[in-house]
C-alpha cells in the first residue's frame, strides 16, 4: 500500500492542476470502488471549484466551494494520470513508466481549463467520498488520528507520552495511527535503523534523550522520500503513472543479509515478522 511519501507525491502532482480549478465534467465509469461512490457523486462535483489539494495521513483532501470535501484514498493500486493539452505531467523524477489500462479508468475529472485527470485502480482497493468539510475532524476516517509526522505537532514530547510505561516495541507504537498519522512499515524501519533503536525494545525503556533524534530522523526519512518521489511499492505509481525510485536509498528495508550501512557498525541486516509485517533491522547497532 502506498505510504505517506507516495501520497504526498501524488498531492504535489495534482495541486497545480486542481487547486482553484472548476470541474467542467465528472465521469464515474462504475458505481463503486472499494466502497460505493457517495450518492449524487457526479452531480455534487460537476461545476464545483476545488479550493485546495491537501493531505491528512494517507488521504487526499480536496475541499470544494460547496461545503463538501472530496476525500480520496489510493488503496494498493490507485493512481492518477494528468493530461494537460496533450501532455502527461510527470511530477518528480522516476525510473520506470507504467501504462494503465483503459478498463481500469474508473473516475475522470475534467476542468474548465481543459485538463483531464483520470483515476485508475486495477484492484479497486481505493475509494472516494464526499464529506461535509465542517465534519471532517469528527468523521470515522480522521477521528482520533495523531499528529502529522512532517508537521510541527510531532515532537519528542508526543513520543514520550505515547511510549511511557509501554511494553510494546517502538515500531508497533509508531504504526498506530492514533499516535502518529500516516507512518507506514517501510519508513518506520528506516527511521529506527538510522536512530539505532531496536524495533523490539519495550518503548517505555527507551531513554528520553533518544527521542528528539528519533523524531528528527522520522521527518528526514519522509522528506527524503517525498523529494525522491516515493518508494516504488510493487503496484504503486505516481500521478503520471511512473514509479518512484526511493527504494535505491533504503538503508535497511528489504536488505536482509546485507551489511548495515550505519557508520562504524559492521552488522548484518536481519528480518523478523512482527505483527504480520516484515521488520528489517540491525541486531548489532539497534539497541
Amino acid at each position: 500500500m502506498p505510504e505517506l511519501p507516495e501520497v504526498e507525491t501524488v498531492r504535489r502532482g495534482l495541486e497545480p492542476v486542481l487547486a482553484g480549478a472548476r470541474l467542467k465534467g465528472v465521469q464515474a465509469n462504475r458505481p463503486d470502488l472499494r466502497f460505493a461512490l457517495p450518492e449524487g457523486f457526479v452531480q455534487r462535483l460537476t461545476g464545483a471549484t476545488i479550493q485546495s489539494v491537501d493531505r491528512r495521513a494517507k488521504y487526499l483532501l480536496m475541499p470544494l466551494d460547496r461545503g463538501d470535501t472530496l476525500v480520496a484514498h489510493l488503496g494498493m493500486t490507485g493512481r492518477f494520470e494528468i493530461e494537460d493539452h496533450g501532455r502527461t505531467l510527470t511530477p518528480g523524477e522516476f525510473v520506470e513508466t507504467v501504462h494503465p489500462l483503459q478498463k481500469h479508468a474508473h473516475v475522470v475529472f475534467e476542468t474548465e481549463a481543459g485538463v483531464r485527470i483520470t483515476y485508475y485502480d486495477p484492484r479497486r482497493f481505493g475509494f472516494m467520498d464526499l464529506i461535509p468539510t465542517d465534519q471532517l475532524t469528527s468523521h470515522a476516517f480522521f477521528k482520533g488520528m495523531g499528529p502529522e509526522p512532517l508537521g510541527a505537532d510531532l515532537d519528542a514530547g508526543v513520543l514520550e507520552r505515547a511510549f511511557k510505561g509501554r511494553k510494546q516495541g517502538p515500531k508497533t507504537l509508531l504504526l498506530d495511527q492514533r499516535i502518529v498519522a500516516g507512518l507506514g512499515n517501510i519508513y518506520v524501519c528506516e527511521a529506527l535503523n538510522r536512530s539505532r533503536i531496536s524495533p523490539f525494545k519495550p518503548a517505555g525503556k527507551i531513554a528520553r534523550k533518544r527521542l528528539p533524534l528519533l523524531v528528527e530522523t522520522i521527518k528526514d526519512v519522509l522528506a527524503e522520500a517525498v523529494e525522491a518521489g516515493g518508494s516504488t511499492l510493487k503496484d504503486f505509481a505516481a500521478t503520471d503513472g511512473a514509479l518512484g525510485y526511493f527504494q535505491h536509498r533504503f538503508k535497511v528495508y528489504d536488505r536482509e543479509g546485507e551489511p548495515c550501512l550505519n557508520e562504524g557498525c559492521g552488522g548484518v541486516i536481519d528480518r523478523q515478522v512482527q505483527a504480520g509485517r516484515s521488520t528489517f533491522y540491525c541486531p548489532v547497532c539497534q539497541v
